[in-house]
């Protein structure tokens, strides 16, 4: 395994992306970061650039408007960056489905690794596809 991916097992820094959402993602996110979920023992970091994160965490479905930037961000990010597409817009379009503005979901535009699923998903259903990601990593 090299340098950077077992780095990236012991504390994966994390850009959040919200494309378009309706922030209920976004709130559960936040969630993770109080004492009662404490995602930071798992060495998790929230960064404010993309060229220092590990992870994109994607949320919101992805607007034609969107789509560029979104391609963008992860072209910035350092390689190998996981991405993790979070709730229902960013995995399937949720509401915007045949939405003339919404026409693919994230992984037509960019690689996704990880899924998790939910209205909003909640913060034990984040914290379970982070730790099987990681152990994805270290081939478990």
């Amino acid at each position: 395994m090299n340098l950077k991916l077992k780095a990236l097992t012991k504390s994966p820094w994390v850009f959040h992306l919200a494309s378009a959402a309706c922030n209920n993602c976004d709130i559960e996110i936040l969630d993770l970061l109080t004492p009662r979920f404490d995602i930071e023992r798992f060495g998790m970091l929230l960064v404010g650039s993309v060229r220092h994160a590990d992870v994109l965490l994607v949320t919101g479905a992805v607007s034609r408007k969107a789509a560029p930037l979104v391609k963008r961000l992860y072209e910035q990010a350092p390689k190998p960056c996981l991405v993790i597409a979070f709730g229902s817009c960013a995995l399937g379009q949720g509401i915007f489905k045949g939405g003339y503005n919404t026409p693919e979901p994230v992984d037509k535009y960019i690689p996704v690794d990880a899924y998790i699923p939910g209205c909003p998903p909640k913060p034990e259903a984040m914290i379970m596809g982070v730790v099987k990601l990681i152990e994805k990593l270290r081939g478990k």
